[in-house]
């Protein structure tokens, strides 16, 4: 009968991949373990349909940079709302739709109607 060989249970191990790399070791967490991670980490899952090319040119991006692509499109579209609102505010208060406050700020006053299906 053939020895095991035993891997030491180390950082390094789990980082390269020497532990915890086999498949038959893997199994979905349940349900209520999913929600609470997302809950902590404010995420929400949804559904999108996305070209398929565009799914494959974030892969390969997030390939470049190390990193899955889903996270990758996470700050792709983070990154766009935010420039997106600041383009807005910049574009209201230019229009003179702001109002200067005593401390030197200004007040720029915003009325969004969201028409949302439910």
């Amino acid at each position: 009968m053939a020895e095991t060989q035993k891997i030491d249970d180390t950082h390094e191990a789990w980082d390269s991949g020497k532990l915890g790399a086999d498949e038959k070791f893997v199994q979905r967490a349940p349900d209520r373990a999913e929600r609470e991670l997302d809950d902590s980490l404010g995420l929400q899952a949804i559904s999108i349909r996305i070209p398929k090319d565009l799914i494959e040119q974030f892969k390969l991006i997030a390939k470049i940079h190390g990193m899955g692509y889903q996270p990758l499109m996470r700050e792709a579209l983070k990154r766009f709302a935010h420039a997106e609102i600041r383009a807005i505010l910049t574009q209201m208060a230019n229009e003179g739709k702001k109002e200067l406050l005593e401390n030197g700020n200004q007040k720029i006053e915003v009325e969004l109607n969201l028409n949302v299906a439910a």
